[in-house]
């Protein structure tokens, strides 16, 4: 139930991991070296595409497979000095090749004809998007030296502002009167009681939050300023129109295809509010939701499985879909790519790390034999089948945009759940369908509040410092708009800025859209699959392929799905609406 990394290495010691992290060193500064000496004219462009390239596939190998090994083991033991020591060590190294990186840019900015320079060699023609994609973001590069000045200046700014955000609200107490008694909890702990299955102690502990939370939000505020103000300002200077067009041009999406989505998520929120508002009416709230009772349970799923039980059901489910699916999810499982043990020291949460240069996953879970765990599986799963379709293209061709991230995840996650609730008793198909409708409900609704609530503060910020109360106003309204009727208004939650670390990076602006794209991208394949079945798999199979060499505009093409019209996430949507009326339903008897 742990997962083995001797296919890395069989430890720090490893002379193996030694060499790679020497190499590493040593490639870092002949690649300098060459730079320096070869890119200061395009003359032989082709020659200097193909050496470069092939430099940085050993570089991205290495620093891959090293940082693999010490995050994985940092990850299943927290205490691991050695693991934590090498994560650095590594980083500080992956540092180094920032300057060859700029030059090639620059070097590929100043080729005129860069499509002929391609189509000159075979090599090159296989890393065409790659070399095409380089080029577009170096139209946006300022000089060396202001990239380098940028690059230690955040060190110093929006990193700064990141760690201290992180710090006072990672470390802060709040003290919850539960069940007549005072107790100290951290933050995450006190939001965690929000699904607590007793009224009183939820709304015990929202009150506790909101009563904790000016402890630190002059010192969040100053930090989320900070960020944004520096992101306004380097985002100008590159020549991008705002924040929004960069995360666009960065995510491979178009505005157009945005806007399709956003207009029918908007136009489906009456539903999701028509859901908040019957669920208040089964806890006895009379306007609304109020923020503490989102997620209530309703009923609670009480059947349980064993890992070796919920593996075996994942396994049936996926070979539903695709005999490949369950043969690499049984392949994972025989060869301990999974560690699913909860223990001390070791990291919370769930998620996949896809190792291209093993052609291998591995998976973290803390499986507590719930059927939430179970889909957990499922959708890391799903990552690592995304990660053994691209295990055959070339690394640099198989770092897909995060739009697409959650494809394969959601995908797999959807063929189990939709196999449970057909299996499932009436008590069973309530907590699935609640837990599934919920979860839709962060992502389309909630993910549309915090793109307004980006949007606006972006805009707010070009004007000057925004305060605590401007921030509270501004997140309150963006969840008035998405929530509607929906949540009780006198009980929002006007610190949700204060909670989201993606505000607090300042390479991560409107990381919110890419997870609704995801969930409804999945969904709308899903729906299709469904339609029609025959010859799905082998297109499904070839889109995850794609995924690292294409716009996401041309990847939905290869399923003849046209992303720039509202039709296809309304489509997605239809399949949440189902979910939603088959519950209401249910819980109405």
């Amino acid at each position: 139930m742990e997962w083995s990394l001797k296919e890395l290495y069989a430890s720090f010691e490893d002379e193996a991991f030694k060499d790679d992290l020497k190499t590493i060193k040593e490639l870092a500064s002949e690649l300098d070296q060459w730079v320096s000496d070869e890119l200061s004219s395009t003359e032989k462009a082709s020659e200097k595409c193909e050496y470069y390239i092939k430099a940085n596939e050993r570089v991205s190998s290495l620093i891959t497979k090293t940082i693999a090994f010490s995050s994985l083991s940092s990850a299943a033991d927290a205490n691991d000095e050695q693991a934590l020591y090498y994560l650095n060590y590594i980083r500080e190294l992956a540092n180094e090749f920032v300057k060859p990186e700029v030059a090639f840019q620059m070097f590929l900015k100043k080729i005129e004809n860069l499509d002929q320079v391609i189509d000159s060699s075979a090599f090159l023609r296989h890393y065409r998007f790659h070399l095409l994609e380089v080029s577009k973001q170096a139209q946006y590069l300022l000089s060396e030296k202001e990239e380098m000045l940028i690059s230690k200046m955040k060190m110093t700014g929006s990193t700064a502002w990141s760690n201290l955000q992180n710090k006072v609200s990672s470390t802060l107490m709040v003290d919850v009167d539960i069940d007549d008694t005072i107790k100290s909890m951290p933050l995450p702990a006190v939001r965690n009681l929000a699904y607590h299955g007793d009224a009183k102690v939820r709304k015990s502990g929202y009150e506790a939050e909101m009563k904790a939370y000016p402890q630190i939000e002059d010192s969040s505020a100053a930090a989320i300023n900070g960020i944004k103000g520096e992101v306004n300002t380097v985002s100008k200077w590159r020549g991008y129109t705002s924040p929004l067009e960069e995360t666009l041009i960065k995510s491979r999406l178009d505005k157009e295809s945005l806007d399709a989505m956003l207009q029918a998520m908007k136009e489906a929120l009456p539903y999701f509010h028509k859901y908040y508002n019957h669920k208040a009416s089964l806890l006895n709230h009379k306007q609304g939701l109020p923020f503490y009772d989102m997620f209530a349970p309703i009923k609670e799923n009480s059947k349980t499985y064993t890992y070796e039980e919920a593996m075996t059901y994942v396994i049936k489910q996926f070979a539903t879909f695709s005999d490949e699916l369950a043969e690499f999810t049984q392949e994972a499982y025989d060869n301990q790519w999974l560690d699913v043990t909860p223990r001390p020291k070791k990291r919370g949460g769930a998620f996949c790390s896809n190792i291209h240069p093993i052609k291998q996953s591995r998976i973290l879970s803390n499986f507590d034999g719930s059927f939430s765990n179970l889909t957990t599986l499922a959708h890391e799963l799903g990552h690592g089948f995304h990660g053994h379709q691209l295990k055959d293209e070339s690394i640099l061709n198989s770092h897909y945009p995060m739009p697409l991230a959650e494809t394969a995840s959601i995908f797999c996650e959807t063929i189990v759940v939709n196999a449970a609730l057909k299996e499932g008793n009436d008590d069973e198909k309530i907590a699935i369908l609640e837990s599934s409708i919920s979860d839709a409900g962060q992502v389309i609704v909630d993910i549309y509040s915090r793109y307004l609530f980006e949007s606006a503060l972006f805009a707010k910020r070009e004007q000057g410092v925004v305060s605590v109360s401007e921030l509270k106003e501004l997140m309150m309204d963006a969840q008035k708009q998405a929530y509607g009727d929906g949540l009780d208004h006198q009980h929002l939650h006007p610190y949700m800025w204060l909670n989201k670390p993606h505000y607090y990076s300042a390479s991560l602006s409107f990381y919110n859209f890419p997870y609704a794209f995801g969930l409804l991208f999945a969904k709308g394949l899903y729906a299709r699959y469904l339609k029609q079945p025959e010859g799905f798999v082998k297109k499904y199979n070839e889109l995850l392929k794609a995924t690292g060499k294409n716009s996401i505009k041309d990847v939905a093409k290869m399923v003849d799905v046209d992303i720039t019209k509202p039709d296809f996430f309304r489509d997605s949507l239809e399949l949440i609406k189902k979910d939603i009326q088959e519950f209401i339903s249910l819980t109405s008897k």
